[in-house]
């Protein structure tokens, strides 16, 4: 699954690497290095211009909230619940399966983190003696240093108890599309720690690489199994995984500092 990441890199930065052609200065972000749900997000996408005197697909930079609301929707309630997607029925369930045919985006990130049972509580487990499990987080990012282009899906959605030109009458909102995580070797594991993303969660989100990003963000693909087929999961060994702070668990922490690799798991986490 994906229910936390961080995405540090600047709009202008952002427009570099995806070729954007279109961002306002307003809905640029501050780094953020504990992207949780319902926080504003940079999503890169291609649509049409408002009022524009074409209607070509053009490459923007937006900020949309993290937790979809489907169009259909009597409120936005729901949203914190739909944080992710999975790519093996994304395009059929009902929630998903417009936005996947003419609604897909791209969540940049520097990556995302994942919480590890530490060894001793897993021990307590088996042994059947109740205690509150102590995680270890990890970090999940590209060997490389190279963006986390994260599979994504946006929707809009009308709040209809407000009048047409306020501010918060239209909601966009997206989610982040996930797979099955990698069994083979990680680019980059620590020596005590896991050694591919599966140990990690049974869950990643799906990165797209570079040679997939104008077939993903092309509002004129709309062929099911066409589109399915980008789905599938990028070449194995891209990834490397460490032990950060327990403090990127609390949601009110949020600084460079939670991306800061630990030599070991803290103690009590050893994996």
């Amino acid at each position: 699954m994906c229910g936390r990441y961080a995405a540090s890199r600047s709009p202008e930065d952002l427009a570099g690497i995806f070729e954007i052609e279109k961002w306002e200065a307003q809905e640029s972000l501050e780094p953020d290095y504990n992207v949780a749900p319902t926080k504003e997000v940079h999503a890169v996408l291609d649509r049409a211009l408002k009022d524009a005197d074409d209607d070509r697909p053009v490459r923007q930079l937006r900020t949309l909230k993290w937790g979809l609301v489907p169009s259909w929707s009597r409120t936005p309630e729901g949203g914190a619940r739909m944080i992710n997607a999975r790519a093996e029925t994304v395009h059929e369930k009902p929630s998903y399966r417009r936005a996947f045919s003419t609604r897909r985006c791209i969540l940049p990130a520097d990556g995302y983190y994942e919480w590890v049972t530490g060894k001793q509580e897993r021990e307590l487990e088996v042994e059947g003696k109740k205690k509150r499990p102590r995680k270890q987080p990890y970090f999940v990012t590209p060997a490389d240093g190279s963006v986390f282009a994260m599979a994504g899906l946006y929707e809009f959605w009308r709040d209809r108890t407000l009048p047409d030109d306020h501010p918060r009458a239209w909601w966009v909102t997206c989610s982040v599309i996930t797979t099955e995580a990698e069994t083979a070797p990680l680019a980059v594991s620590p020596a005590d720690g896991p050694h591919a993303l599966a140990e990690i969660h049974p869950r990643m989100p799906l990165m797209l690489t570079p040679d997939r990003w104008d077939a993903w963000l092309d509002p004129a693909r709309t062929d099911v199994e066409d589109l399915r087929a980008l789905l599938a999961p990028p070449p194995p060994g891209l990834m490397r995984a460490y032990p950060v702070t327990t403090a990127v668990s609390n949601v009110r922490n949020n600084g460079p500092e939670l991306l800061k690799e630990l030599e070991a798991p803290e103690e009590g986490t050893l994996f």
